[in-house]
């Protein structure tokens, strides 16, 4: 029976990538193991274990990883098979490192960083993305607990796949892994929060108008009444505006005319002195 090196030619990068990755991930861990299938070295099956203090702690989660011929340029589609409450079985899950969004897969990303990825979002809120679900987390629980008994046609029980915590020794996590993680926890954060307060605001649109206060007008003292009296009104305080605009016209128009009064004096000075200047020449000389 041919092996997968024979398969494939060593020259192609993702085959060389995804052979690598196969040597690496040989051995489980606690929280996950993968291993492409015998026939395809571009389809993988896995098993996750549950995040640990959540509803979906104890649970085994198996599902396929569909690698692209561009791997690891383009990232995979995951495709859970044990129903988890959390996303749809047997249907291309959406998430940052899937298929669905290229633009933030990084080639340096790997199949171990997905898996990685896949548990961090696990006890995340779905908020509407493509293949997720939002079952309670009563219903997560028990499915968890079914999922001990889960077996895949290919792999088999999958709860035998992982290792017990104590065999197991997990790779550490390597810088970009840490800070993805980091970003999802924070994106989480911020999903919950953001469904936190829609749910608010659609509770206030919906909320029942209850039965109308009455309004009561504060008691007021003699000396605020008779201070209230004292103010003009809207229409009296608009009058009152228009005549100190209008007065101010009338003083700066008396100011105008009496400087206009003036230059024409100064005006007809100068006039006066050259025509006797004129009439000099004329019959004094």
């Amino acid at each position: 029976m041919p092996t997968l090196e024979t398969q494939y030619s060593s020259r192609s990068p993702g085959v060389k990538r995804l052979m690598r990755e196969a040597i690496e991930l040989a051995n489980a861990t606690e929280d996950y193991y993968a291993c492409p299938l015998e026939a395809n070295l571009f389809e993988w099956h896995f098993t996750v274990r549950g995040p640990p203090e959540t509803e979906f702690e104890g649970g085994y989660y198996h599902g396929r990883i569909l690698l692209p011929p561009q791997y690891p340029m383009q990232p995979p589609n995951i495709i859970l098979l044990t129903p988890n409450g959390r996303f749809e079985i047997n249907k291309k899950i959406c998430l940052s490192i899937s298929g669905y969004h290229p633009e933030t897969w990084q080639p340096s990303w790997s199949i171990r960083t997905a898996l990685l990825a896949l548990i961090a979002f696990m006890p995340t809120k779905g908020v509407g993305t493509i293949g997720s679900l939002d079952y309670t987390p009563e219903e997560r629980q028990v499915l968890a607990k079914k999922s001990k008994s889960w077996e895949c046609v290919t792999c088999g029980k999958i709860a035998e796949k992982l290792l017990s915590a104590e065999a197991a020794s997990s790779p550490a996590l390597t810088k970009e892994e840490s800070s993805m993680l980091e970003n999802i926890a924070l994106k989480a954060e911020e999903d919950a929060n953001r469904k936190e307060v829609n749910n608010l605001e659609e509770a206030e649109e919906i909320k029942p108008k209850g039965r109308s206060v009455p309004f009561i007008e504060p008691e007021i003292s003699q000396e605020d009444s008779l201070r209230q009296r004292n103010l003009p009104t809207t229409s009296q305080a608009a009058e009152l505006l228009q005549n100190e605009i209008t007065d101010e016209l009338l003083r700066a128009s008396i100011e105008r005319s009496k400087r206009d009064k003036l230059w024409k004096m100064v005006v007809y000075g100068i006039i006066a002195v050259i025509l006797l200047l004129i009439i000099r020449r004329l019959f004094f000389i």
